[in-house]
């Protein structure tokens, strides 16, 4: 029974890091827009969400 968990939790990671990866690409284009508007307030969000994000694909990818 653990090895059918294992392998659903691997193919959830397979299905999850490409959609992971178009949300960090959207945040860092985000984040990009409100640095040459001098937006702080988004630029701060944008930061706290990458990292969440990069947390979270680090820990699938291993």
């Amino acid at each position: 029974m653990e090895q059918v968990i294992q392998a659903f939790k691997r193919r959830d990671a397979e299905l999850r890091i490409p959609v992971l990866r178009l949300e960090i690409d959207y945040e860092l284009a985000t984040l990009h827009d409100a640095m040459l508007a001098e937006d702080l307030e988004t630029m701060n969000k944008c930061k706290r969400k990458l990292k969440r994000l990069s947390q979270e694909l680090i820990l699938l990818e291993v």
